[in-house]
């Protein structure tokens, strides 16, 4: 192993005049004010929250044990450790941004150490890494640039040490570009289909039965549980939207009012959760759901950042116990969006939920098919 470090070490020294594409140019007097920072967490200060799917650096994903807040920052009072494990590891650290088609991007971070790289994939095209052999005694900041393609919605970002050589440190990450849009709030899908929309939020009990009666109605249910109880019993959240055109959505992590943190913060609570779906269940979510239907323009921007292509509220509630609509009749009406929860009231709110929506006229219909 320490063979191939070494080959893999010549190699880099071979075509170390990459290492320019590190230097960044100095500013002129007149430039323009600086662009929004895109990146998650970018100076690794958003503090872990005592829950377990949160993940060890919010916004970031490190192979177990290759990545670690420090407090040796440049700026701030944290910084991202990259340890690679092994001979054969380089430590990667990734996260995955939601960006435009066609448009050109610039991604930098502050380095400490030898041989640290940063670069992106899934861009489009072939994007060559920034990196440095050494930062000597000092900080380095890397720069490197991409377009994306045509078709290009998301990208991810990485960080990373080298082969069998020591930890390096991270801080004060940018990206630079244009935003996705906002994502746009919807309660209701204005159709003139008869149909209805069923929405189960949360996840801290888990009834069989209320799983059982949504298979046997082949029911297309829209799921949006916490990173937390997915991780306790995720086979639960599979058989629930197991029917065609079912979908497991993003809720946060930690379900709070989203309104009393930052841009920052809610963009980690709402990505942190979309690593968390995908994770389990292999699909990545596209709906996000504001815990309390808390939101203000920043979560609108921050779930568009995550990849989410609309705020989803509701206009009806059946949960525990609750037949109550937006309408003056009460009566459920095309395209109502109907919230229910994982509770122990699950199965008979179910019931009437379906119930109230046959009475309408109405049928239950897959969400993602109308919210594209």
């Amino acid at each position: 192993m320490i063979g191939s470090a070494r080959r893999r070490l010549a190699a880099l020294a071979a075509t170390a005049a990459l290492a320019s594409l590190g230097t960044v140019p100095a500013a002129h007097a007149d430039a323009a004010p600086p662009a929004p920072n895109l990146a998650t967490n970018p100076g690794f200060e958003i503090p872990t929250l005592p829950l377990a799917d949160w993940g060890s650096i919010p916004g970031w994903h490190c192979a177990a044990g290759e990545g670690a807040v420090t407090a040796a920052a440049r700026t701030g009072g944290s910084a991202l450790a990259v340890t690679p494990a092994s001979a054969d590891s380089t430590g990667q650290c990734t996260q995955t941004l939601a960006v435009r088609p066609d448009t050109t991007y610039t991604y930098r971070a502050w380095v400490h150490g030898s041989y640290a790289f940063l670069g992106a994939t899934g861009t489009g095209h072939d994007v060559p890494p920034a990196w440095t052999a050494s930062t000597g005694d000092g900080w380095q900041q890397l720069a490197t640039s991409f377009t994306t393609g045509p078709a290009t919605t998301s990208v991810q970002l990485y960080v990373h040490g080298w082969y069998g050589q020591g930890p390096i440190a991270v801080d004060d990450v940018t990206v630079s570009g244009d935003s996705p849009a906002p994502a746009p709030l919807v309660s209701s899908v204005p159709t003139a289909d008869p149909v209805v929309f069923v929405t189960i939020d949360d996840g801290w009990t888990r009834d069989p039965a209320a799983a059982q009666l949504i298979a046997d109605r082949e029911v297309p249910v829209t799921a949006f549980p916490l990173p937390m109880p997915e991780g306790f019993e995720p086979d639960y959240f599979a058989r629930a939207t197991a029917v065609p055109g079912s979908a497991i959505e993003d809720h946060s992590v930690s379900h709070r009012d989203l309104t009393t943190l930052s841009l920052a913060e809610q963009q980690a609570e709402i990505c942190d959760a979309r690593d968390a779906v995908t994770a389990h269940y292999g699909t990545v979510p596209t709906l996000f759901r504001p815990p309390y239907f808390a939101w203000n323009a920043d979560t609108r921007q921050a779930a568009a950042n995550c990849g989410m292509k609309y705020l989803v509220t509701a206009n009806a509630d059946f949960g525990w116990g609750a037949s109550s609509t937006s309408h003056p009749d009460g009566a459920l009406q095309p395209g109502d969006i109907v919230i229910l929860h994982f509770t122990d009231t699950l199965n008979g709110d179910l019931q009437r939920a379906l119930d109230a929506a046959a009475r309408a006229g109405l049928r239950p219909a897959a969400l993602t098919d109308y919210l594209r």
